[in-house]
């Protein structure tokens, strides 16, 4: 008989105290924030780029529900689409791509994050890689071509001189050098979130405040970023291409801000946090400065989601009341 018991004894696990736990932080309400924050990255995608935003933006986000809807059946599960988290990961997508990428890349794009990034893991909750940029990923390597975001011609009156390639693509095969202020209110070709760096600040700031986002990852990533951009232009005084033109250029603020944060792919604790960010812009900058790519975002944040595990492992807390 004791030996029954022994055997069915449930095994419970107990974390020292003290415990904190509130309702009020659930998945629907810190995606509800996400999209929230997301607001005036979309607002400037639309104002810039028009139909090409709305077409990108509808593909994937039609592309990433009807993803989780079709592979949450085949695993015999409910969809979970009344949290949103499949509306978040369609909408990152969306402003992850350039505009005029023609709607397969979208759909594909969309199929692969939600299928291979999420799902395949178990679900909401279980995904070691962020979702959306697994899909970006994918279609980056797969129809580098097409994702090349062709010139948009007499889009906006306010479009930046620079319509035939994307500001780090054009310093990057001829040296030219967008303006700062292009840069900074987002009147420049690229993808649709990458291009407003103000925008991103306003809505990073938004997660920040409301604690939906944790702050250190944006600050170990912006902080490093920019020591490692001022170095290089300490070795390279002639470039044109500044520190600040790093920093708000490309998508290292929509990257920050929107998709290094995301809380399931990134640690736990605080100091981990600022880590990851560190690494995500240390990646970063080693990928613009050193690699035939102008942009690192996107691989920064996948190689840094790999380590997260060993991350947690570095810097589990010490328990209260513990003896050094």
């Amino acid at each position: 008989m004791k030996a029954e018991q022994t055997q069915y004894t449930p095994v419970i696990h107990v974390s020292p105290a003290p415990h904190l736990s509130s309702r009020d932080l659930t998945t629907r309400k810190m995606m509800r924030d996400v999209l929230l924050g997301l607001s005036p990255v979309v607002f400037m995608a639309l104002y810039v780029f028009h139909w090409y935003a709305v077409k990108q933006l509808m593909i994937c986000l039609l592309g990433c529900l009807a993803a989780e809807a079709l592979f949450m059946k085949m695993r015999a599960k409910s969809a979970t689409l009344n949290d949103y988290s499949a509306a978040v990961t369609g909408i990152i997508l969306a402003l992850s791509l350039p505009g005029a990428a023609p709607w397969y890349i979208g759909v594909i794009a969309s199929v692969v994050a939600i299928g291979m990034g999420k799902v395949v893991f178990g679900g909401i909750g279980m995904n070691i890689f962020n979702p959306a940029m697994v899909g970006r990923a994918f279609v980056m390597i797969a129809f580098a071509g097409a994702m090349g975001a062709p010139g948009y011609e007499q889009i906006h009156a306010t479009v930046d001189v620079i319509t035939r390639a994307t500001p780090m693509d054009a310093f990057k095969q001829t040296g030219a050098v967008a303006s700062l202020d292009s840069l900074f209110w987002g009147l420049t070709n690229g993808s649709l979130g990458e291009t407003s760096a103000l925008a991103c600040i306003l809505g990073g700031l938004y997660l920040c405040v409301r604690r939906t986002a944790s702050w250190q990852i944006p600050a170990g990533t912006v902080v490093t970023a920019a020591a490692l951009a001022g170095i290089a232009n300490l070795v390279h005084p002639e470039s044109n291409w500044t520190a600040l033109h790093h920093l708000l250029g490309g998508s290292l603020l929509f990257g920050a801000f929107f998709i290094a944060t995301d809380p399931v792919t990134s640690p736990l604790t605080p100091k981990g946090k600022f880590i990851f960010g560190i690494g995500v812009g240390f990646f970063v900058m080693v990928l613009r400065l050193f690699s035939g790519y102008p942009e690192g975002v996107m691989f920064a944040v996948l190689l840094m989601n790999g380590v997260t595990p060993l991350i947690n492992h570095w810097t589990i807390p010490r328990p209260l009341g513990a003896i050094p």
